[in-house]
């Protein structure tokens, strides 16, 4: 797992929240265009694997396997 994807998934211990939107997804990527696109296809694809949910309206949850893979991201740093 890159770490803009461990970024991503970490941003829901960082924010202390159980939903974030998009917007605040973002923030993983800078300020930078390119890595704010690449966090948009990280989202889309954590979302194919099982590990965001999608709640609409551009607002996400991690699931229990997205909250796996985020403690153990987090255990390895």
């Amino acid at each position: 797992m890159d770490d803009l994807t461990k970024e991503v998934l970490g941003s829901f211990a960082t924010w202390k929240k159980d939903v974030l939107d998009l917007h605040t997804l973002f923030e993983a990527g800078g300020n930078d265009p390119a890595s704010r696109t690449r966090v948009f296809d990280i989202v889309e694809q954590l979302v194919r694997e099982g590990l965001l949910k999608e709640l609409g309206n551009d607002f996400y949850a991690l699931t229990e396997k997205g909250r796996a893979a985020a403690e153990g991201n987090r255990n390895l740093q």
